[in-house]
């Protein structure tokens, strides 16, 4: 990163007459109208995952060295998160530096409530967002063509297993030829060979970009259609991924079980031998006591051809990612932009790879995020994308189908009672119209 060429001094004297850019020495930052009140000598960065904090921190760190203004990035749980997000825009007072959530991103954008980023990128020649997955960037640009929010990592999801566990009941590891129905016997076996004092697999309906969304995709369904106007979750392909999930459900931990445990303490306590998970939560489970037995596995596919063979569009992973975004009313946006550009330029991008922090939201800086866990082969996250990758499903108002299909009326009914193949095809076809009303009303 060329800034990184400009000393401490000279960095320092462009923040005090408020031009300084994260990037090339040769461009400008222009000055941002949102500013409101005298430039601050410091930044509140706000995050939601305590994984990340040590990486992310010391990233910050190094631009502070460098620009002379301290930026303590601060853990707020999810749903605290959101909560104090919402106070400070609703006249409170917002962090000037956080990340933003396919969730949430559209009502923050539509209300102006973020720093708009045109005029800054414009000017960055470190930034050109051309080389970020396309998917993240056009969900943090409004319909208008404004971005703001630039992507910070990007994330996929896989298999992880416990081999001690297979080992113990005599059922082989997952492998790349892996189908569901493969998951399905080998998640049978373990729980009626340990006379369920060990499940094969935990699930969650609320585990859904990192669960169940890929079985329906893989099955050829879509939960949001590409446009974002509809849903095929109704249709024959969906109700086929869903009866793959209610297969799994029959041989996994209960409902009851999960809802008071949680499928990662499940898995880290040894009571179950499989569960899916993203590459977000690697660290999770890396410094676990019994992380030597933990192995990640790709994601198995759905064999609709019956040819015993993953064919091209048989494998899927979601893939989502974060934003790094501004406040508009934070009272130093010069600085506020110049950290999230060293955060999300290429340089940046690489070193959270190497810190294991998360893989990049640029294309092509991710490999050495495969080797940031030693003893633990995390692989099977990298080689997802020589597959098929879908974006998380999202609308302009998320949360509200999202929220109503994981209820009565919803997906809750056939989740709790797996043995009947009949809810699930129900839930199926509520969810179609649950979504379609809430798009409607959109």
């Amino acid at each position: 990163m060329n800034m990184k060429r400009i000393t401490s001094m000279g960095l320092a004297a462009l923040m005090s007459l408020s031009l300084m850019a994260c990037g090339s020495n040769d461009s400008s930052t222009p000055s941002s109208s949102s500013s409101s009140g005298s430039a601050s000598n410091s930044l509140t960065v706000n995050i939601w995952d305590s994984n990340q904090q040590e990486g992310l921190q010391q990233i910050a760190d190094e631009w502070s060295a460098i620009s002379g203004i301290s930026a303590k990035i601060e853990v707020v749980d999810w749903d605290n998160y959101w909560t104090l997000l919402e106070a400070g825009a609703s006249g409170g007072q917002m962090p000037d530096v956080f990340w933003m959530h396919s969730n949430t991103i559209q009502m923050y954008m539509e209300n102006d409530l973020l720093l708009q980023l045109d005029d800054y990128i414009a000017a960055d020649s470190e930034i050109d967002l051309n080389n970020y997955y396309s998917g993240i960037v056009e969900l943090y640009t409004r319909n208008d063509g404004n971005v703001y929010a630039i992507p910070k990592d990007h994330d996929t999801i896989a298999l992880l297993y416990n081999k001690a566990i297979f080992d113990e009941y005599g059922v082989a590891y997952p492998n790349d030829d892996w189908s569901w129905e493969d998951m399905y016997e080998a998640a049978k076996a373990i729980t009626e060979g340990s006379n369920g004092n060990v499940y094969g697999v935990a699930m969650n309906t609320s585990n859904n970009q990192d669960g169940w969304y890929n079985l329906v995709y893989s099955y050829g369904a879509q939960i949001i259609t590409d446009d974002h106007k509809g849903t095929t979750i109704g249709s024959d392909a969906g109700k086929e991924g869903m009866e793959m999930t209610r297969k799994l459900l029959t041989v996994g931990a209960p409902q009851s079980v999960v809802a008071e445990t949680g499928t990662d303490s499940l898995f880290m306590s040894s009571k179950t031998a499989m569960i899916t998970q993203g590459s977000w939560m690697i660290n999770s489970f890396y410094k676990a006591e019994n992380h030597d037995d933990y192995a990640w596995a790709l994601l198995p596919y759905a064999d609709v051809n019956n040819n015993g063979k993953c064919d091209s569009n048989e494998r899927w992973s979601a893939y989502n990612g974060l934003g790094w975004a501004a406040a508009a009313s934070t009272s130093n946006p010069d600085a506020a932009y110049s950290l999230i550009s060293y955060f999300c330029a290429k340089e940046g991008q690489l070193e959270q790879s190497k810190l294991g922090v998360t893989m990049g939201g640029m294309t092509g800086v991710s490999e050495e995020f495969a080797d940031a866990f030693p003893g633990m082969d995390v692989s099977p996250f990298i080689e997802a994308e020589n597959y098929n990758l879908y974006f998380r499903p999202y609308t302009r108002n998320t949360t509200v189908w999202e929220d109503a299909i994981q209820q009565v009326g919803g997906f809750l009914d056939a989740w709790q009672n797996p043995e009947d193949p009949e809810l699930m095809k129900t839930a199926c076809d509520n969810a179609q119209t649950i979504i379609e009303n809430a798009i409607a009303a959109e």
